[in-house]
């Protein structure tokens, strides 16, 4: 097994959902966003309880995300907004009984980014997911530049996200290297695909999937 997780993001049809769900990916994520092609509505099929079903949300009313949570019994929430530290916390408060629900939020990387954006989130935060600022909230399929996170500050452990397909693998490896070198393992928690593995948006291609998740794990472990 790899190291590295694996979420597989924007999934919409059933079908579609359990033919990836068969993949065994550590995390399925669902985005609620009327203005994204990956929208959901409908119900999820059962999958393996070790598949961490995730809500994906942008600047969404708390009482929005706790209806879905609870609906679809969702182990990670996914923050894609401009949602501040005050609202990340009152949302984990808001959550209860269901604090174990992992918090992962998105940061936007163009050029450049300051890292000190993140300062507020920690101790709050299960995760920060970067991804690649476009035009849209996520699946642009356009990746950034990376070694910007070889000056990753915080102790708080990331997704990479944004353009990552088949050909990037070499590049994931490379990331991932450098911080087990660098006394930093962990911290490159795991890997966030969506659009590069799409026949349309919100249906995946379960053969390319396959490849990609064994080649990562054959990567990881070298």
């Amino acid at each position: 097994m790899s190291s590295l997780k694996l979420k597989i993001c924007g999934m919409k049809q059933p079908e579609n959902i359990l033919e990836i769900a068969a993949l065994n990916p550590d995390y399925l994520g669902f985005i609620f966003y009327e203005r994204s092609p990956r929208n959901f509505s409908g119900e999820i099929p059962d999958i393996d309880s070790s598949i961490k079903k995730t809500g994906v949300f942008v600047d969404e009313e708390i009482d929005f995300v706790l209806e879905k949570v609870e609906k679809y019994q969702f182990r990670a929430i996914q923050l894609h907004g401009k949602e501040s530290a005050e609202y990340c916390i009152n949302l984990r408060s808001a959550l209860g009984k269901k604090n174990s629900v992992e918090m992962i939020k998105v940061f936007s990387v163009k050029e450049t980014f300051n890292f000190d954006e993140l300062k507020v989130y920690e101790g709050i935060i299960d995760f920060f997911l970067f991804d690649t600022q476009g035009k849209n909230k996520g699946g642009n399929g356009i990746t950034f530049n990376w070694e910007l996170l070889k000056d990753y500050p915080s102790s708080t452990p990331f997704f990479l996200s944004g353009g990552i397909g088949q050909d990037e693998l070499q590049k994931i490896l490379e990331l991932y290297t450098y911080f087990k070198k660098n006394n930093k393992a962990g911290l490159l928690y795991g890997v966030d695909v969506n659009s590069k593995f799409e026949v349309e948006a919100g249906l995946k291609d379960a053969n390319a999937l396959k490849k990609f998740k064994d080649n990562l794990g054959l990567k990881a472990q070298a």
